[in-house]
């Protein structure tokens, strides 16, 4: 196949959606660096760009975690932890991500100081260590453990259905061949379970990344607050926001294209 040929090839397989995104992004990209307030605004939103992707990764990272614990426990033949896991899953579910947000950050903060100064009060008292208080507790700490403990009901559906969508007879073969339950979730069930739900785990990390931007409800110096603050002190709204929806469709776009191209390969992987 010729060069040409294949570059039509390639061409003829790019969605016209991602092109359009692609070129409204080279406009305001263009824009940006033609317009001398366009700059600054950009240099100024950036500076939120760490706080986003740190919040985002750090509670990925340990709704993941809990949203494997929480899968196993759904899926368990104990029915005291299914019955556990199913009313956690449920309440969480059921509420908005907002609500959960204020909810940990200005209830939950002053009542984990209590319970921490309830199971340290002996220490306390010695003077070994100090007293918590709810500010101890920063509020990029207090919403990165509100979207995982919101994210982290969601990976536990999506991780129960992986382990559901193991056939049974694997899970058979593996306890005739005198596996425990245990051994036989570890080594049969849960590679492949992750196997199977590793795009839709990835669709959450893009939707995380999004509803990070809750975190500016708080003051956190994210991406969205720093606009907005920017916006506030300059009444430049129509700029600013457009470059923080840049910033946020860069970071989305790219991951869901990530996440489809995982997807084409699981598939050329499963056909062979």
């Amino acid at each position: 196949m010729t060069n040409g040929r294949r570059a039509a090839r390639i061409a003829a397989g790019v969605p016209w959606w991602l092109v359009l995104l692609v070129g409204l992004g080279a406009i305001a990209l263009g824009t940006a660096l033609a317009d001398a307030s366009y700059r600054v605004i950009f240099g100024a939103v950036a500076r939120g760009f760490g706080v986003t992707i740190g919040v985002a990764l750090a509670s990925y990272a340990a709704s993941l975690a809990l949203g494997l614990l929480l899968g196993l426990a759904r899926s368990s033949r104990l029915r005291p932890l299914r019955e556990a896991s199913t009313f956690y899953i449920e309440l969480v579910r059921g509420l908005p991500m907002l609500v959960i947000l204020y909810y940990i950050a200005f209830v939950g903060a002053p009542a984990l100081a209590e319970v921490l100064n309830g199971l340290l009060a002996p220490l306390i008292r010695a003077g070994a260590v100090k007293a918590f208080q709810a500010r101890d507790f920063s509020f990029a700490t207090r919403a990165g453990l509100a979207l995982t403990l919101g994210y982290a009901a969601f990976i536990a559906e999506i991780f129960r259905a992986g382990i559901e969508s193991v056939d049974k007879g694997q899970v058979e073969a593996a306890h005739a061949l005198g596996l425990s339950h245990s051994q036989t979730m570890l080594r049969v069930v849960l590679p492949q379970a992750v196997k199977n739900v590793l795009p839709a785990l990835a669709n959450e990390f893009v939707a995380i990344i999004k509803d990070s931007a809750l975190v500016s409800v708080l003051g956190v110096q994210d991406i969205t607050q720093i606009g907005k603050v920017y916006a506030a002190s300059t009444f430049k709204f129509f700029e600013t926001y457009n470059v923080v929806a840049f910033f946020y469709l860069c970071m989305t776009v790219s991951l869901s294209m990530l996440v489809r191209a995982l997807e084409r390969r699981l598939k050329r992987e499963s056909a062979r």
